[in-house]
């Protein structure tokens, strides 16, 4: 990077450029347009991130993203307890929702194995999920992760994690193209690979 810009400046750059999906311009192109903002605009977006990190955890239940204890998915009674969708990330529950036909609960991985990229079964939230289904509530546990080698190894990891309790546990039918992301897929494309899901 070029000496002729402030250190602070240098900084801002960096950081931006370390977040997934930024490059070196395009970093230099936000940090330009940061330094462009009125101060109160300014002080806006630098809240908006400390207020999300200090207010954002995970729902005691399905590990998703929210301000409460208990996220509005899993508080609202409307939803059916007895089918849990397990996702990779939260974005992924998003993509779900947008099609407004999944009517379950879900739970929220944070990741899949990758031994590539160092992790392992352990840095996810399993536990947490084997425990929601030791309880016995749960009829159905539909395997919702990317149709791609970390997400296939993921899914059937759990899978046998899960079979000594009974419970059926489906995979997405493969409508969505093998090695592709949920949060790519269109909505008829999601509905219909979770209609044509099959048990593992």
């Amino acid at each position: 990077m070029s000496s002729f810009f402030p250190v602070s400046l240098e900084n801002l750059i960096d950081k931006l450029a370390s977040l997934p999906g930024i490059g070196q311009k395009s970093a230099q192109r936000l940090a330009f347009y940061i330094l462009s903002l009125d101060e109160a605009s300014a002080n806006a977006f630098a809240d908006a991130i400390v207020q999300a990190k200090k207010s954002v955890s995970t729902c005691a239940v399905c590990q998703n993203l929210t301000d409460k204890e208990i996220c509005p998915i899993c508080s609202d009674p409307r939803r059916d307890e007895k089918t849990i969708c397990v996702v990779s990330d939260p974005k992924d529950v998003i993509a779900i929702e947008r099609g407004r036909e999944y009517t379950g609960l879900y739970h929220v991985l944070h990741g899949v194995i990758s031994p590539m990229n160092h992790v392992s079964p352990d840095d996810l939230k399993i536990k947490e999920l084997v425990a929601r289904v030791a309880e016995g509530e749960i009829e159905e546990v539909i395997m919702a992760t990317n149709p791609d080698t970390e997400g296939e190894t993921t899914a059937r990891y759990i899978s046998r994690l899960l079979k000594p309790f009974g419970t059926k546990v489906t995979r997405l039918a493969y409508g969505i193209p093998v090695g592709s992301n949920l949060e790519f897929a269109d909505d008829a494309t999601l509905m219909r690979a979770l209609e044509g899901r099959r048990e593992f």
